[in-house]
């Protein structure tokens, strides 16, 4: 009796050890699986029953001296406490304190960009002053300043905080924004925001060095902008007092564009020669917006931009459309064509890929006339340099378009995960640019950046937080090896299965903080299928791709093909069969012949003429050895 009972546990022993295999479980890290635990996050990839996220109403004042290129700013901020938990302090994230003396950054900055950072001139906590001098109740350190509450904020209340401020932009740095020319700036990083409380890490406290970027929680923001009136402001949101600040031909223009399907020209360079733009009653004039549910608010502006506006229909339903706007200099080799751009962009991501309509119904694309191209996102807002090849204008546009669907729409914390939204704004235009071009260069261009520097000591694994990566690492983590991890997801589940999964997990998230798990599990389960022995290596393990022929052998009228899995990154294997007589024929098989963790693959290949040669792969798969990917008849 004691050997059947050993014998069934051995059995029991060995089914579950093979259940465990067929079903390969990721990595969970303890403070990520206490979110599962308390139910804000559900192992199907959606929302847990528990989630919550907290948020605030902004309303600032700001004005903007372009003879010193001072901000001075007031701000009323309600700050909703939606968690289960009473919070002692709130974590408020100076950005601007990257230029302060002695501020901790990722890189060097000009020394002349140098300055004395953010200067708080007052913080009141439902109307009653503080002591800024005091340690106990508010302390800087770089770029974060922590606030020590008198009284905690109670779960499912909120708090009242009043804050003045002021600082200098520097116009010796234009690292993502600043000063571009004496009168054309953009403003981003720039107010007093408080930080992300979340179910995950609590209070973020991720200094602001200059690599990472956003994790911002969404927020209503209402902001005046005052400026002389000679300028224009262009920015976040929509713009609630056109009339009052646009001269009558030009709001004429404005409210003509907002209509038109062809690009009409709002400002031209005769009106800025004739300097008859602006409203000139008063000395300055004070641009209103207004933007719900974003996670962010920059602006721009210039005594000298031109400004072209068009409209993009996303719904076709009810005629719903996106304002689009692009303001650039005269100068600008590139720019003019951008509005119309645009909306070819987000005609093609509304109705193609991801196939959900654009997030926001306002964009603007402001050209900050630095040459070389490079661009920079922002809610509704995307500034961007120049290229002279027409190619470069599209693809930089397109990518800082399709930030507005990651992390704008889908609130990634790309502190942390930049995989999660660079990858895909790369990712999302592969498709149309080759469309567009009849070759995917950018596809071909990012895999031979990934595989250059895959399974080197530059290559991470990408679960690696972001903030955690040295800078020589950081663009294939965040970049290059995320877009085709994805591509390879889409071309092994196929585009339907891909599309319909992309989309349920935009419209789990949107307008949420979900965490790669969240990503991975919701397309685990719209698929049906385990995708874990895909995420594992190319999201969680150290490694490279590397396919090989191992041994071609003939059968007749057929040859066998054995490849190897030499590396532990799963890829599609591509074969090229070349004849004597200079034709080929070629044969496909996508990354999931790997699902088995098998390193040995087989197919047999019925031979139309004399062979000549066998080649593996191509330049869109990556393969950092390619040298084992060619087998010559001799």
């Amino acid at each position: 009796m004691k050997n059947l009972i050993v014998i069934i546990i051995l059995l029991t022993f060995i089914f579950n050890s093979s259940i465990s295999l067929g079903q390969e479980k990721l990595f969970i890290p303890r403070n990520i699986q206490a979110a599962y635990d308390k139910g804000t996050r559900s192992p199907d990839g959606k929302p847990g029953k528990e989630y919550w996220q907290n948020s605030a109403d902004y309303k600032i004042d700001v004005e903007f001296s372009p003879a010193t290129y001072q901000i001075i700013g007031s701000e009323e901020v309600t700050y909703f406490n939606n968690s289960p938990d009473s919070l002692k302090r709130i974590l408020l994230r100076l950005y601007p304190n990257i230029f302060k003396k002695g501020s901790a950054r990722d890189y060097s900055i000009n020394p002349d960009a140098i300055n004395e950072g953010v200067s708080i001139q007052k913080i009141s906590i439902n109307g009653l002053s503080i002591n800024l001098e005091n340690q106990s109740i508010f302390r800087v350190t770089s770029t974060i300043a922590i606030l020590y509450l008198p009284e905690p904020i109670a779960p499912k209340s909120s708090i009242d905080l009043s804050i003045d401020w002021s600082f200098y932009l520097p116009t010796k740095s234009t690292l993502r924004v600043g000063v571009y020319d004496s009168t054309s700036v953009f403003v981003g990083y720039w107010y007093p925001q408080i930080s992300v409380y979340d179910d995950i890490e609590g209070w973020d406290y991720t200094n602001y060095g200059g690599q990472v970027e956003f994790y911002n929680d969404f927020s209503n923001f209402e902001v005046s902008i005052t400026v002389p009136n000679n300028f224009g402001v262009w920015a976040t949101g929509e713009l609630q007092n056109p009339e009052e600040v646009l001269n009558e031909n030009i709001y004429g223009r404005y409210l003509a564009a907002k209509e038109s399907n062809d690009v009409v020209r709002i400002i031209t360079e005769s009106d800025i020669n004739l300097s008859s733009i602006f409203k000139n009653d008063n000395e300055k004039n004070t641009w209103i917006y207004k933007a719900a549910e974003v996670s962010d608010f920059a602006f721009a502006l210039s005594d000298r931009y031109l400004w072209d506006g068009v409209r993009a229909v996303i719904d076709s339903s009810n005629n719903q459309s996106v304002f689009v706007h692009a303001v650039y200099p005269v100068s600008s080799p590139d720019f003019h064509d951008v509005a119309q751009i645009c909306k070819e962009l987000i005609n093609y991501f509304s109705f193609t890929m991801p196939g959900i309509k654009f997030p926001f119904l306002s964009i603007v694309a402001f050209n900050n006339g630095r040459k070389g191209g490079g661009g920079m996102e922002f809610p509704m807002m995307i500034n961007d340099g120049s290229t002279d090849i027409w190619e470069n204008t599209v693809a930089l546009t397109a990518h800082e378009l399709a930030h507005q669907y990651f992390p704008f729409y889908v609130g990634t914390n790309e502190k942390k995960y930049a995989f999660m939204d660079e990858g895909w704004a790369v990712m999302l235009i592969f498709k149309y640019m080759e469309k567009l071009t009849g070759i995917n260069s950018r596809l071909i261009s990012n895999t031979g950046n990934y595989e250059y520097l895959a399974g080197t000591e530059d290559d991470f694994a990408m679960m690696i937080p972001s903030f955690s990566l040295p800078i020589s690492s950081y663009r294939n983590s965040a970049y290059d090896k995320p877009s085709i991890a994805y591509e390879i997801l889409r071309d092994m589940l196929g585009d339907d299965v891909f599309l319909k999964a992309s989309q349920e997990y935009i419209n789990r998230w949107n307008g949420k903080h979900p965490t790669p798990y969240d990503f991975f599990f919701t397309f685990n389960d719209v698929t049906g299928k385990n995708l874990n022995w895909f995420w594992n290596p190319w999201f969680f393990e150290n490694g490279y791709p590397d396919l090989s022929i191992e041994k071609v052998s003939d059968k007749d009228d057929r040859v066998e093909v054995v490849i190897r899995k030499v590396g532990n990154i799963p890829t599609p294997v591509k074969l090229k069969v070349i004849y004597e007589n200079e034709t080929s024929e070629e044969c496909y098989f996508s990354a999931d012949i790997w699902i088995d963790k098998e390193d040995i693959f087989s197919t047999e290949i019925k031979l139309t003429d004399i062979l000549k040669e066998i080649q593996l792969g191509d330049l869109r798969i990556p393969d950092s050895n390619r040298e084992n990917n060619l087998y010559l008849v001799h």
